[in-house]
C-alpha cells in the first residue's frame, strides 16, 4: 500500500463537498510530476486530504484510491478550464484516479502543527518550494498525521 497527499482549495472542492459526494474522480491536475504520481497510485492506497490556500491550510481527512488513473475527461472539453488542445482520446496527456471518502477529521491538522512536529520534518508538503498538488507520503508520516488528528481510521 502507498500513501499520498491530495491538495484541494476548499473554495473549489472541500472536505465537506467530498464527504457529501462520497466519491469523485480527482480531475484538473495539470502538472506533469503530480500526474505521474497519480499514475503510480494503486487501488486501496490511502491519501491525506489537504486544504491549500485556506485559513489555516492543513490536512482535513482521508481518501481511498478506488481506481487506477484514467484519462481526465476535462482535457477534451473545450469549455473546461482544464481543456488541453494537445490531448486526444487516442493520446491523452492528463490522468486521474477515482477516490472515495474515508473520514473527515474533527479538527484540521494545520500546516503549522505539521511543521511543529519533529517526526514530520522530512514530509514532502513541508519542504521548501513544494507546491505540487499530489505528493507521496511515507507510511510513518501518514500514521503520525492520523495520530495528530485523533483519526478513527488506522493504517
Amino acid at each position: 500500500m502507498n500513501f499520498w497527499l491530495l491538495k484541494s482549495e476548499p473554495g473549489n472542492y472541500s472536505i465537506d463537498d467530498f464527504a457529501r459526494e462520497k466519491a469523485t474522480d480527482w480531475t484538473g491536475v495539470r502538472n506533469y510530476q503530480a500526474r505521474n504520481f497519480m499514475k503510480e497510485m494503486e487501488v486501496g492506497d490511502l491519501a491525506l486530504f489537504y486544504h491549500s490556500n485556506a485559513e489555516p491550510p492543513g490536512v482535513t481527512g482521508i481518501a481511498k484510491i478506488t481506481s487506477l488513473a484514467k484519462p481526465d475527461r476535462f482535457q477534451f472539453d473545450r469549455k473546461s478550464p482544464y481543456y488541453d488542445a494537445k490531448a486526444t482520446r487516442d493520446s491523452p496527456i492528463w490522468f486521474c484516479p477515482d477516490i472515495a471518502f474515508v473520514e473527515k477529521f474533527d479538527d484540521i491538522v494545520s500546516l503549522s502543527a505539521l511543521r511543529a512536529s519533529a517526526k514530520l520534518k522530512e514530509m514532502g508538503v513541508l519542504q521548501k518550494g513544494s507546491r505540487l498538488s499530489v505528493l507521496p507520503v511515507s507510511k510513518a508520516h501518514f500514521s503520525e498525521v492520523l495520530r495528530m488528528a485523533g483519526a478513527r481510521s488506522k493504517v
